[in-house]
């Protein structure tokens, strides 16, 4: 097997792969090294909401660059098809954030002007009328933001469609593989060490979500942030419940074909343990009837969690270290790993092209707030 590469990809869920494949359609040569099974971790967990205006408020440095990366998977969507002939589940019907108080409908209801203003799709949805579009909302919910253009995919097939078109791209992708070190000639990085082989490369990509530290640690390099865990449960009615996925103050109920439901999440910070408590089941549970009251006769399929990379600043890495030559990072995308695959492929790929002079999602902000 080849053990030169123009740029090596550490971690095999959707961000890697992602990156993967926007460098192979550039022609570059690519190895994913993956610790694990591919997608295993928070990428399978994800219930794959594409909320760059239900979730991300107007202030945040993130909406745009979400935004610009919701609106790029209509067409992704049929290029992975094409190619992989994986279906990611693109589902279009919008997202519902619903209001539980008057204050947050009083929120809601400004944040939807905001949108308004920038040319975006979003109405706010009084009682009676978001009683109509959703039937099977609590009666006391006061009202709702739709928001048309967000959506959802199947996040497990999102990843699994980029790796696989990756791989078709000629991306070597090599499973149980973990980096133990990183390999450097006056002082710039030009390889990784595994338990089994050395590999040897222009660039090497840091994309392992939550265990990202363990490895810039190794260059001494400390990212701050911490792992948050979520935990979900699935669950099986039938017919429709919902059209749209629900978004709440206390979580997400995302509508999957079927009559699947998933609902979610918990956010358990510092926490690298996956199992799922009974005690967060009885709170999601709990709040879900809150805003949809027939979900107390569904039928249980599972529950599981996963474990996510949060930042000081909520903002994901996107960059190469300039004190480290080869190095780039892209983690830290913390309950928008989904939503941001794409336009991170996007993003790291220009950086190793040399096309990215301004970027607000470098590791340089770091060592400004230190200064400051």
């Amino acid at each position: 097997m080849n053990q030169n590469y123009d740029v090596i990809v550490i971690g095999g869920g959707v961000i890697g792969s992602s990156i993967a494949f926007q460098l192979a359609k550039r022609h570059y040569s690519v190895l994913i090294l993956e610790k694990d099974q591919l997608a295993s971790k928070a990428s399978s967990a994800a219930a794959g909401m594409l909320g760059a205006q239900a979730e991300l408020e107007e202030n945040n440095p993130l909406y745009s660059l979400a935004s610009r990366s919701r609106d790029m998977f209509p067409n992704l969507a049929t290029e992975l098809k094409n190619l992989s002939g994986i279906d990611i589940e693109l589902i279009q019907s919008g997202i519902l954030k619903v209001a539980q108080t008057h204050e947050e409908g009083e929120q809601l209801k400004k944040t939807a002007a905001f949108h308004q203003s920038q040319g975006e799709q979003a109405e706010w949805l009084s009682q009676e009328k978001v009683h109509v579009q959703e039937p099977a909302l609590a009666d006391d919910i006061f009202g709702g933001m739709y928001v048309k253009k967000d959506g959802q995919v199947s996040a497990p097939q999102l990843a699994k469609a980029f790796a696989r078109s990756a791989k078709i791209l000629g991306v070597d992708i090599l499973e149980y593989r973990k980096v133990q070190d990183f390999i450097k000639e006056n002082d710039r990085i030009v390889g990784v060490q595994t338990q089994t082989n050395s590999y040897f490369t222009e660039h090497v990509v840091v994309a392992g979500g939550a265990w990202s530290q363990e490895l810039t640690k190794k260059v001494n390099i400390f990212l701050p942030g911490h792992p948050v865990k979520g935990e979900c449960f699935s669950v099986k009615i039938s017919g429709q419940l919902v059209t749209s996925s629900i978004y709440s103050t206390s979580g997400y109920i995302v509508p999957k074909a079927g009559g699947r439901l998933i609902i979610g999440a918990t956010q358990k910070p510092e926490i690298f343990d996956e199992s799922v408590s009974l005690v967060s089941l009885s709170e999601l549970i709990a709040n879900a009837q809150k805003v949809i009251p027939a979900i107390k006769d569904a039928t249980w399929e599972q529950a599981w969690s996963g474990i996510r990379p949060k930042t000081a600043d909520g903002l994901p890495y996107i960059s190469e270290h300039s004190h480290v030559p080869g190095l780039l990072i892209a983690t830290g995308h913390y309950r928008n790993g989904i939503l941001l695959a794409p336009i991170t492929g996007v993003l790291i790929a220009d950086i190793i092209d040399g096309k990215v002079n301004d970027n607000p999602f470098g590791i340089e902000r770091i060592w400004k707030e230190v200064v400051e």
